[in-house]
Formats: C-alpha cells, structure tokens, sequence
C-alpha cells in the first residue's frame, strides 16, 4: 500500500485519505446505529439512528471495494521493481506484522466489553472464543492477493504497458457480469454472513473486492486513471444517483431472488459509479498535495489500523451522555479524527515503524 507507480499520483494518495476518513465515519455510524456490529455499540433510541444505517449502506456499497482497486493499482508497479521475493517479503511485513500486532496488542483493549455479557467466562477463553482480527481483515484478504498475484505472475512474462482507453461498453459489461457474479455467490453465502476466526464481516462482498483489486491491476497497465475523460466522472456520478433512484426502491418492493438479484445490480453499479466518479474528481480537482496533504497520506494506514481503539475509547467516554443517535455520531466523529491520526503519527514516530508503516 505504500508503492509507487510511474510517478506518484498523489490525487490517489488524496483519495485514500478521504476513504480512510469515511472508514472512522463508518465505524463512529455502526457505533449509534442499528447494526450491531462492533466492537462497542450503543444501539439507536430513536429515528436518527435510520440515517447512520442508510450511510452504513451506501458506504459499505464500494468503499472497501475502492480500497482493494486502489491495491491492485500499485501492485503490479510494486512487483515488477521488487522481483517476487522481495514483492511477497514487503507485503507480509507491512500487511502481516499490522495484523499481529492487532490481534495480539490492540485487540484485547477494544473487545473487552463483550465479556460483559459473559461474565462467568474468564478473559482468555472469551478472547479466544471471539476471535477475528476486526477491520485488519482487509490485511489479511490483501495477503491472499498479493499471493495470488505472484502466483499469476511467475507462470507468465512480465506484461508490457499497453495503454488503452477504458470503453462505456466495457464498463456496462463489468457491472453486469459482477451483478451476476455477486448474485450467484449470495446463494451459498448470503448478505449478513460472517466467517468466524477470519473474522470477514462481508463475505457476501468478495465478488467485489476480487473484481476491483483485478481492475486495479489492469488499470495500471492500461493507464485508465490518467486517460479517463473528465465527462466521464460526471456521467458516473449520474449514474450512481440514477441507480439508486431506480433500484434501491425495487429492492424495497421484492423479495427473495428478486431482491438479491436487484440489490447486487445496485451495489455494482453504484461501486462502479463512484470509484469513476470520484477518481476523476480527484484527478481534476484534488491533484496537488502539500506538507499537509502528505502527513494525513503518510498515517492513513496507521489510522486504519488504530482507528477502533479511539472510537471504542471515546464511545466509553460518552456513554453517559444522553443525546439522539446522530448527535453523538457527529460528536464522535469530530473528536476521532483529529485523535486517529495524532495516534497515528506517534506510533509512526517509534522506532522501526516506518519500515512496517
């Protein structure tokens, strides 16, 4: 994640700062919201709580899909200067040691409040019993792509640049083939499941991430973030609001396949929308990067990985405090990102953390 391509393009850089902050956002969301799913919850009380699941859900739709594009993006770059050795020992370093140290050191600080509801289970076998690795599931899918990447790599030369446009036709055939894709996989894994020890809290997902990291590989090559036209960011932003318009009040209407089959054309074609969308508004408006703009690039993934031990910390903080759902989101959210990447730079600030961070 801290490659480099051709020359760094540092409106990529801009995005993932932007995607890391809607990452806390989402967490502080899922705090007050209505979808129990971290590590401390304060279920909402009343209707604003509605809002924070309705962000929860367009959030979910292809932020962490961007994340893996983005991924792939500089993993071709990053294994042609390495040579497979070196490409697979950087990625368990900066993607297996953030890991351990999760699991091992930070975990138990955030998960602790669970046992409340086990209190005649000692800490150990509650932890052992709980175990997932939270949010670094994302490190620990990217592991498994990066191998599947250098496996792919050592049964065939090293592909030139071949720089093409990206076509409309294209991308409509993308959408439709991963609608299909995520469709057929919600069968023997349907949304809402969950893989314990793994801890994957989206598996219904994955069609998407494994389409998107692939994409940002052949991104690279093809030189589509710098070629896309910049009416084509309009036209997706569009498309994701059309998209939505139409179908998310289908999917309400049905049910069963339907549902599924409605729902997945959605969250495809929203994904695909806004990581157009966004990386040409990016591109055109957001290119440069100053002092400051580098620091907050620089802590991204630091923050990532720290981000649940401020939320479940200001979370405790304000338990006492009676407000609506949304209220203490907001509160929340202002007080953790300025905390998550002062975290952020200490942690980076010890030594030998560069090399990992």
């Amino acid at each position: 994640m801290k490659t480099e391509p051709r020359t760094r393009l540092r409106s990529i850089d801009n995005l993932r700062i932007v995607l890391t902050a809607l990452v806390v956002a989402h967490h502080a969301a899922v705090t007050y919201g209505n979808i129990p799913l971290w590590f401390y919850i304060e279920p909402a009380k009343d209707p604003s709580g509605v809002a924070l699941d309705i962000l929860v859900v367009f959030d979910q739709a292809f932020f962490m899909g961007f994340f893996f594009l983005i991924s792939g993006f500089f993993t071709p770059g990053s294994y042609d200067r390495k040579g497979p050795r070196a490409f697979m020992r950087d990625r368990l370093v900066r993607l297996g040691i953030p890991l351990l140290v999760f699991l091992v050191l930070l975990r138990p600080l955030v998960n602790f409040g669970g046992l409340a509801t086990r209190p005649e289970m000692p800490y150990w076998q509650y932890y052992l019993g709980s175990w997932d690795p939270g949010p670094m599931w994302f490190a620990e899918v990217l592991i498994v792509f990066a191998l599947a990447y250098a496996w792919w790599r050592s049964r065939r030369p090293a592909p030139a640049p071949s720089p093409a446009p990206l076509r409309l036709r294209r991308v409509v055939l993308f959408v439709l083939g991963l609608s299909l894709a995520t469709f057929l996989w919600r069968i023997p894994v349907p949304t809402g499941s969950y893989v314990p020890v793994l801890g994957l809290p989206t598996p219904s997902f994955m069609p998407q991430y494994v389409a998107m990291f692939a994409v940002g590989c052949v991104a690279f090559r093809r030189g589509w973030f710098e070629t896309l036209p910049a009416r084509a960011g309009h036209l997706a932003f569009a498309a994701a609001g059309v998209s939505t318009a139409v179908l998310l009040p289908l999917s309400a209407m049905t049910g069963g396949a339907v549902n599924s089959a409605v729902t997945a054309t959605w969250e495809s074609a929203f994904a695909v929308s806004m990581v157009i969308g966004l990386s040409v508004l990016f591109r055109e408006r957001f290119a440069g990067q100053g002092p400051r703009g580098r620091f907050l690039s620089d802590h991204a993934f630091t923050v990532y990985i720290i981000h649940p031990l401020v939320l479940v910390a200001i979370g405790y903080a304000l338990r006492q405090w009676e407000a609506i759902a949304v209220v203490k989101f907001a509160i929340m959210l202002v007080v953790a990102l300025p905390l998550c990447w002062g975290l952020a730079y200490m942690v980076r600030s010890l030594p030998g953390a560069k090399r990992v961070l």
